[in-house]
């Protein structure tokens, strides 16, 4: 029985030796291939981060709601069954939202494939993927020919780019589905072609500084990263160095494509980021591009670290989730700065992504927990992951929004936003760069806001994104007519032309000048700039001032515009505010019919329906918003008008808002001043019908003293107390000593500006 047993075992080890063996002669066959297996996926999933995924599955709720509600989505798509249909529409049109939907919905089939080991979501992506490398070796470009660069399944190159960057995630959950035959077939017939045709094909939208090119940079930078195409992703980060572009073309939205040479992925991290984090071109688009940065910026952290892109231009893109969430209201609804839809938030899919990236590599912030909260999903990857595990654990602590000065400009030296906050309101002053090709003319503009709620509007874009009823889903022709126009924006128009002409080789040039912002100061935080480009001859200094006082039942606005100029103009100053009127303190005269109010730089857009002339002092404009009451207290001198207007003229197929503004014009004027206040006070309440505090607390303004080195302007309340604000308008520097008689009263102060009750 020994000696049988001993043959046995003989004849095992013989076995496994053979086995070890064969292993060891198939290691060497297949080492290439077992290692290449191991990298994938590697873009925003990784095998660790795979691995604690499904550890934590069913323990991390945050998570594993996010999961089922993608898993529902994705269920119901395929449900449907594949359609890739032949490209023809514009946005909003069925093939368009069709091909949009498809890479969503492959990209998220991707990651729940990896975290849930379901046969059914690979095979649906690799249904997916040759479907459309049957359909992309036959189309011609787009059919719509609207676009500077056109795209094949998409109207434009940008949204070609779009489906990439999606698609390329999803690829890289499969790749090691596939044979290497079926891959070879996919970037034979579909990644490749698709990567040289946004890029070699359409040098004009990928050799640029714009949303635009950094869509299509990460586009081919995602997919070279699955393949490990080295070429590819040299080209993606560093643009196509053997093209030269005319650096005076320009694209459909008027700016130019490449006008001081730079490309690639680096050239649009260095170019339209401030070191502050803001985005040149708003917050809106900087909402839309910050997926494409952050995202492959998470994929060359996993593939690339060497790189360091997040601490690329000293952690910019980490400093961009935080600007971004800054130049959003209480609600999380972005700012309207330039080209920008009204209501667009931080819960769009880009910003749940960009959080959870920032958060994973951004230092584990505890205050972007707390937006990932309200957002109330996180993504299905390691980042994602990483913010649910650290809401689960308590981490989380709230992100406060305070007053911030965000610089504008790649060195920071380009204007800037300031943004005050004092209780409920907040107050969003631009005195930045134009903005590239979606910038508006509106130098030292500015919106308020109430709880969340459009006080004092900026009009935003002209455009009902992926609407196809309205322009295909595109920019209208009323967003160069009327919605970049001065006029459309709180801002000082003169001779009833838009700033720079309303051109932007000439807004390109220039930029607003910060004079100082200060905050320190709860009770009373001030933002001043200067614009001396915009109309030749002309300069201006706007001051915005919040002010906090215990005699007014919330904090108020102080705004401050001093105008100098070579020659006798007309000057205009809208303000646009939202409501209801209730009561003027002047007589006006309203038309029987509306007249239209001009003929260009947006005037033809605007239906004169009431207007006044003052007899000069203090006129004022009651209004009633969300049942609460505004008061707009303004000085005029005599012979000033006033109009009444309201946005809606030459619309013929509605395409603009019928909003109202009041203009308060200066004819035959040369050096001037605005001064104005704006209170929120009081309350409506249609279930009592008790009215609360209707009317302004302010009693009067009054100018004191206006020369070259100081303005001062005193407020009167109704209970008898005056305070008064002096402005250096030469001398910012928050350490200068200032001595001041006004009215046989000597005032002393330090720094650029003083707020003292009147003895």
């Amino acid at each position: 029985m020994k000696g049988i047993k001993s043959i046995e075992l003989i004849l095992w080890l013989l076995i496994i030796t053979s086995l070890v063996i064969s292993c060891g002669e198939k290691t060497n066959s297949e080492a290439d291939t077992m290692a290449q297996e191991s990298d994938h996926p590697s873009l925003i999933l990784t095998k660790q981060g795979i691995k604690d995924i499904r550890a934590n599955l069913g323990k991390v709720p945050i998570f594993d709601e996010s999961l089922e509600a993608t898993k529902s989505e994705v269920d119901a798509e395929i449900e449907l069954g594949i359609q890739v249909p032949i490209p023809k529409d514009y946005s909003g049109g069925y093939t368009h939202e069709r091909h949009k939907r498809n890479h969503l919905i492959m990209q998220k089939a991707g990651v729940l494939y990896q975290i849930l080991n379901d046969e059914k979501y690979a095979r649906y992506i690799k249904d997916m993927l040759f479907a459309y490398a049957e359909l992309y070796p036959t189309l011609p470009p787009h059919p719509q020919t609207r676009s500077y660069a056109r795209g094949k399944i998409f109207w434009q190159c940008l949204n070609d780019s779009n489906w990439l960057v999606y698609t390329s995630q999803a690829y890289d959950c499969i790749y090691n589905y596939l044979t290497e035959e079926e891959r070879n077939t996919l970037e034979t017939e579909l990644f490749r072609p698709f990567a040289d045709y946004i890029s070699i094909g359409n040098p004009k939208f990928f050799n640029r500084v714009h949303n635009h090119s950094t869509w299509g940079n990460v586009a081919v930078g995602m997919i070279a990263l699955v393949m490990e195409d080295v070429s590819l992703l040299q080209r993606a980060l560093y643009g196509i160095k053997d093209i030269r572009l005319d650096p005076n073309e320009k694209d459909n939205d008027g700016g130019y494509i490449n006008k001081d040479g730079k490309i690639g992925f680096f050239a649009n991290l260095d170019e339209p980021f401030s070191p502050d984090g803001y985005f040149t071109e708003g917050p809106y688009y900087q909402r839309y591009a910050s997926y494409p940065f952050l995202i492959f910026a998470q994929a060359l952290q996993n593939k690339k670290p060497e790189l360091q892109v997040f601490q690329y231009k000293d952690s910019v893109l980490i400093k961009s989730v935080n600007a971004l969430i800054n130049l959003s209201d209480v609600d999380g609804e972005f700012f309207l700065l330039n080209d920008a839809q009204k209501g667009m938030s931080y819960d769009s899919r880009y910003l749940v992504s960009a959080v959870d990236i920032a958060y994973k590599f951004g230092g584990n912030k505890p205050e972007l927990l707390s937006i990932a909260e309200k957002q109330g999903n996180v993504t299905l990857d390691d980042a994602g992951l990483a913010v649910a595990l650290g809401i689960k654990n308590g981490k989380t602590k709230p992100f406060i929004k305070k007053s911030i000065e965000l610089a504008d400009g790649a060195n920071g030296d380009e204007g800037a936003v300031g943004i005050l906050r004092s209780g409920d309101l907040e107050l969003v002053f631009k005195y930045t760069a134009h903005g590239l090709s979606h910038g508006h003319f509106d130098k030292l503009s500015y919106s308020l806001f109430d709880e969340g709620d459009e006080v004092v509007q900026d009009y935003g874009l002209a455009r009902f994104v992926n609407i196809e009823q309205k322009g295909g889903g595109n920019y209208l022709k009323e967003n160069k007519t009327w919605a970049k126009q001065t006029i459309a924006h709180n801002a000082l128009v003169q001779n009833e032309t838009s700033h720079f002409e309303g051109k932007y080789d000439l807004g390109s040039q220039h930029h607003s000048e910060r004079y100082f912002f200060d905050s320190e100061n709860e009770s009373v935080q001030v933002a001043s700039a200067k614009e001396v480009n915009a109309y030749p001859g002309t300069k201006w200094q706007r001051t915005m001032v919040l002010i906090e006082d215990p005699d007014y039942e919330n904090p108020y606005v102080l705004d401050v515009m001093r105008v100098e100029a070579e020659k006798a103009n007309q000057y205009d100053l809208p303000f646009y505010y939202l409501g209801q009127m209730m009561q003027t303190n002047f007589e006006y005269s309203k038309l029987e019919v509306p007249e239209i109010l001009g003929k260009s730089n947006g005037y033809q857009h605007l239906y004169k329906e009431a207007s006044a002339v003052s007899k000069g002092g203090n006129l004022k404009l009651n209004w009633l918003l969300n049942n609460k009451f505004y008061s707009y207290t303004f000085v005029t001198a005599k012979n000033d008008e006033i109009l009444l207007a309201r946005i809606g003229a030459n619309d013929p197929e509605y395409n603009l808002r019928t909003d109202p503004t009041l203009i308060l014009r200066k004819k035959n004027t040369k050096n001037t001043l605005f001064v104005s206040t704006i209170e929120s006070h009081g309350t409506y309440s249609p279930v009592s019908e008790f009215a609360v505090n209707a009317y302004s607390n302010i009693k009067n303004i009054e100018v004191l003293l206006d020369s070259e080195d100081y303005t001062a302007v005193q407020i009167d309340t109704n209970n008898e107390k005056s305070d008064i604000f002096i402005i250096s308008n030469q001398n910012s520097d928050k350490d200068a000593a200032h001595k001041l008689n006004i009215e046989n009263k000597e005032y002393t102060w330090k720094g650029p500006y003083l707020l003292v009750e009147k003895n």
